[in-house]
């Protein structure tokens, strides 16, 4: 089993609170369990 390089980061504003979690991996981008075409609906 290889071991996987992990971060952890937390950002808080207000009440608000926002954690990240990056590892090494096949590179997708997953935001509460969907993928990002999926989460982000809308064209900025």
């Amino acid at each position: 089993m290889s071991a996987t390089q992990e971060h952890l980061g937390t950002g808080r504003r207000k009440t608000a609170v926002a954690r990240v979690r990056i590892a090494s991996g096949s590179g997708k981008i997953v935001i509460n369990g969907r993928p990002m075409e999926k989460y982000f609906l809308t064209e900025s």
